[in-house]
């Protein structure tokens, strides 16, 4: 990569990521603002775990959070395992379609569109607005990331493999749990903490469909930022973003070892 090709992305880099760096310095502030730096203080974080409320609704965030991602997960891979074995090749293509429309939709068209519909249902079950309706949100624009990550990694496989399997006598069952997950659990692993990301990072959906003194972070952070500045948002937002960086890091760690172990796998075949 030439010179310029190089400094280009580490501008783009640092355009990122210098504004993530400035709210997390100064979430360690003294001096209670964003204007000038007087000393290192925990006093935000103590405040912080110390607000029973925004506690309440930062476990909120991380229990939706944790629950979408997993039934996400499960309901994301046996679709694209599903949309893999499907033949017709019509319908495989408009499902995979219509996945994508919820990839690419606006979030408020999204959160809009949920909020009319649990709106009418609660109109006959009496259902109201909070946990519930946030959790499924969550499940339902977190799937087609789960499918979009789980499927090609299906078209990559031996498919040889399969047969062989079928040849030794092995069920349709035994072939999933046995020859076909091992080989997508990188990518289902993959799917599951984007699946978290979105989960954690979304605002608009669960803006319209959050209520009955229900919170998630990013709605929390939202209704504080609008009263003013507050060093706890540097607090929150310096916490989670911590958090995510190390469940990235996580993966890779679990990518790398599931890689490391495969090569000395295939070595002592050899």
């Amino acid at each position: 990569m030439k010179w310029y090709g190089k400094l280009y992305i580490f501008m783009l880099t640092a355009l990122l990521y210098i504004p993530i760096l400035f709210l997390m310095v100064y979430s360690f502030n003294a001096a209670g603002n964003m204007i000038h730096f007087e000393g290192f203080t925990l006093d935000h974080y103590r405040d912080l775990f110390q607000d029973d409320r925004l506690m309440a609704v930062i476990f909120n965030t991380i229990a939706v959070a944790l629950l979408a991602a997993s039934i996400a997960t499960v309901i994301g891979t046996m679709g694209a395992i599903a949309l893999y074995h499907l033949k017709n090749k019509k319908i495989r293509v408009s499902l995979l379609t219509l996945n994508n429309v919820l990839m690419v939709s606006s979030d408020v068209v999204i959160g809009a569109s949920f909020l009319i519909m649990f709106t009418a249902i609660g109109h006959f079950t009496g259902l109201g607005l909070g946990f519930t309706t946030v959790l499924i949100s969550h499940i339902a624009f977190c799937i087609p990331i789960v499918v979009i990550i789980v499927l090609p990694k299906l078209y990559e496989m031996n498919h040889h493999t399969l047969d062989a399997a079928r040849d030794l006598g092995a069920s349709e069952f035994q072939i999933m749990n046995k020859v076909m997950l091992p080989q997508l659990f990188p990518a289902i692993i993959g799917g599951f903490f984007m699946a978290l990301t979105y989960s954690l990072d979304d605002f608009t959906v669960s803006f319209f469909v959050t209520g009955n003194g229900f919170s998630v972070l990013s709605v929390e952070v939202y209704a504080m930022a609008r009263k003013g500045i507050s060093m706890e948002i540097n607090a929150i937002s310096t916490i989670l973003f911590v958090v995510i960086l190390l469940g990235v890091l996580g993966y890779y760690l679990i990518q790398n070892l599931i890689k490391h172990r495969g090569q000395m796998k295939r070595g002592i075949e050899r």
